[in-house]
């Protein structure tokens, strides 16, 4: 029987591993830097946390979670986002009591049942940025901004044409407002629900709001027809919103009013935006997020609003390095050793063991092969690593407490005392040559 893996989930090879690996890097850096905080979630939370915190209606819950009960017969379920086991942490660990404003992180596999495509998979990678305390339309716009800050720096100092990123934003009102909206959209979809898709039809008394969303042309035209949410506004959610809007504008930050923007999850309130990506498709969305300022009180917590996004790993790799090849290839080099040893005779491989583990520990990346084969067959070897000298070890270096240093890419080679092993490579590795 041939094993694959499960559909959906990838494998992640080391040249495909180190380009998330930076990215993920790169997110930490602006965080930290922003004064966030990362922290480490469980993977598996009960399954009611989802369904009282993203909505027992949403798609998410009824078709996308994967969920089963254990030898317990407890029900749980892979988290679909990260945002409701924050909050979980938040409330069982008392973060209430902090200072705030309380900033964190979690960078880690999220898991949804949907059709795998480009740019989605049923195990994806997400980093997930939280925001709790005091809001202001000045907090907001910064987290609009870091998000932007973050998805944009792996193209500082390259040619661009033109920026790949598109920031989307809408209001969803509040609680005073929505429930206004909501009954208009249900009798003005009501009297045209033969012209919905099979999905909408369904979500049309459950959730109205998403058929917004719908990308389905006959949806998109039937929703096209209908007033925009902004004509259901308070007065205070509509300077809200105007608020956000100028300071995006103070900060020169491109954006676009979309009237048709939704969340597919329930506890979103006013400000939701979506970072879209060139080159996507129609799973376009790198980044999405918004407020959320009554989910800790509904799961039993303080009365504490909040914000927050999420990045999905994988759409952004597919933006930046379909746009960077040469960052690409740049960090696939970073595989390579840059010290390769080989030892010729029993003496070299025993004296080569101690002297591997003083390069690797002085910072050195290197490669060392301990078989019993020619020169000629382990210089091959070396020459396929991608490493930039080989360090060769035989009887004659061994008496003179020496070793031949050969440069793989130009031939060029010296013999080195061992004493002044490690001063001689930083010397080439920053001249890039042997001299």
């Amino acid at each position: 029987m041939k094993f694959q893996a499960v559909r959906g989930f990838k494998d992640w090879l080391p040249e495909e591993f180190i380009r998330y690996h930076y990215l993920i890097e790169v997110a930490r850096k602006h965080l930290r830097r922003a004064n966030f905080k990362e922290i480490k979630l469980p993977i598996l939370e009960k399954t009611e946390l989802f369904v009282r915190s993203i909505g027992e209606v949403t798609d998410i819950v009824q078709k996308e979670t994967y969920s089963f009960q254990d030898r317990n017969q407890e029900w749980l379920t892979l988290r679909p986002e990260a945002t409701a086991g924050i909050c979980r942490m938040f409330i069982e660990q008392g973060l209430h009591v902090r200072p705030k404003p309380i900033k964190i992180f979690t960078i880690g596999p999220m898991f949804r049942h949907e059709r795998p495509q480009k740019g989605r998979l049923r195990e994806f990678y997400q980093i997930d940025v939280e925001f709790f305390g005091n809001l202001s339309p000045y907090h907001e716009v910064e987290l609009l901004e870091l998000a932007l800050t973050i998805l944009n720096d792996p193209f500082q100092g390259r040619e661009v044409e033109k920026n790949p990123f598109i920031l989307e934003i809408n209001s969803l009102g509040c609680p005073e407002c929505r429930p206004t909206y909501r009954s208009y959209l249900v009798e003005a979809l009501s009297g045209a629900k033969e012209d919905l898709c099979k999905t909408c039809q369904d979500r049309l008394l459950r959730n109205p709001l998403r058929i917004l969303d719908c990308k389905e042309p006959l949806c998109r035209e039937t929703v096209g027809a209908l007033k925009p949410i902004s004509d259901f506004w308070c007065n205070t959610c509509r300077a809200h919103f105007e608020a956000i809007r100028e300071l995006l504008e103070l900060r020169r930050l491109p954006y676009v009013v979309n009237p048709l923007l939704v969340r597919g999850l329930d506890y979103y309130v006013r400000t939701i935006f979506e970072i879209k990506g060139e080159g996507l498709g129609a799973q376009d969305t790198v980044c999405a997020g918004g407020r959320y300022d009554y989910l800790l009180r509904e799961l039993g917590g303080p009365d504490i609003p909040a914000t927050g996004f999420a990045i999905g790993l994988e759409r952004w790799a597919l933006v930046v390095y379909q746009k960077n090849e040469d960052l690409g290839r740049h960090l696939e080099k970073t595989l390579n050793p840059e010290l390769f040893f080989i030892p010729l005779g029993e003496e070299a491989r025993r004296k080569g063991l101690k002297l591997v583990k003083d390069l690797r520990d002085s910072g050195y990346q290197v490669e060392a092969l301990y078989e019993e084969r020619s020169l000629k067959a382990l210089m091959r070897e070396a020459d396929k690593s991608g490493a930039k000298l080989a360090l060769i070890l035989g009887s004659e270096e061994l008496e003179k407490e020496a070793i031949l240093v050969k440069d793989l890419k130009t031939g060029t080679q010296k013999v080195i005392s061992l004493s002044q092993l490690k001063n001689f490579i930083e010397e080439v590795l920053r001249s890039e040559n042997i001299s």
